[in-house]
Parts: structure tokens; sequence; C-alpha cells
């Protein structure tokens, strides 16, 4: 996922408009609006404090994970580890079908989501 969709889906969830982002930002919500549009690139510092806005990981706002707090930060719990012990199991080929499974819900349920936001 790209970092301005990434953005933009955490104000959302937050239930945030682009002024209230941009004043928080000290910026206008004209040019925090070009951010979540991907027409200019975030500083840096800009970037952090988001992430401390929304309490996630840079990384997190990135793109690079899908966890927000980061990977060191989620908690496994058993059954979540018994899931990773099949998965070792499983044969390159397998896998391969399983993460194409797995995107495929992914997106469904990003899909079901933003159709009950719209509702």
């Amino acid at each position: 996922m790209a970092f301005y969709q990434r953005i933009r889906d955490l104000r959302e969830d937050a239930d945030k408009t682009q002024t209230d982002i941009a004043q928080y930002l000290g910026t206008t919500a004209q040019y925090y609006g070009k951010y979540e549009k991907g027409e200019r690139e975030i500083p840096f510092l800009r970037a952090i404090q988001l992430a401390e806005y929304y309490d996630v990981s840079l990384d997190y706002l990135a793109g690079r994970t899908n966890f927000p707090k980061g990977r060191e930060n989620m908690p496994f719990q058993e059954e979540a580890l018994h899931i990773l012990e099949k998965y070792a199991a499983l044969t390159e080929r397998s896998k391969g079908r399983l993460e194409q499974f797995l995107d495929d819900l992914c997106e469904q349920q990003s899909e079901d989501i933003f159709r009950k936001k719209e509702a």
C-alpha cells in the first residue's frame, strides 16, 4: 500500500478532516491534500508527526508492514504460532497458493470496509 493511501485511510478511520490534520501539521488543507494524493512528497519530520499522531510506526506509514506498531510489538498468540507451523510444512507451490488466497481475502475485506463507509 502506498504511503499516501495509508495516511488517507488512517485519517478517515480517525474521523478527521484534511483540515484537522493540516492544522496539526502546521500547514494548509490544500497542501496536506497533495500528500494524500501523492502529488507531494511528505517531509520526514511530518511523517514522524503523523506516526506519532496515529500511534503507528513509520514502517506502517510507508507500507513496509501491515502491523501498525511494527512486527516487534505484534503479540503472537498460540493459535497464530500453530498457523505458522502449518505454513512452514507446506511446499513452495502450496505456500504461493496460500499467499494468493490471503491477498485475495484481504482485498475483498478492504472492499467490504470501503462499501460500508460509503453506505
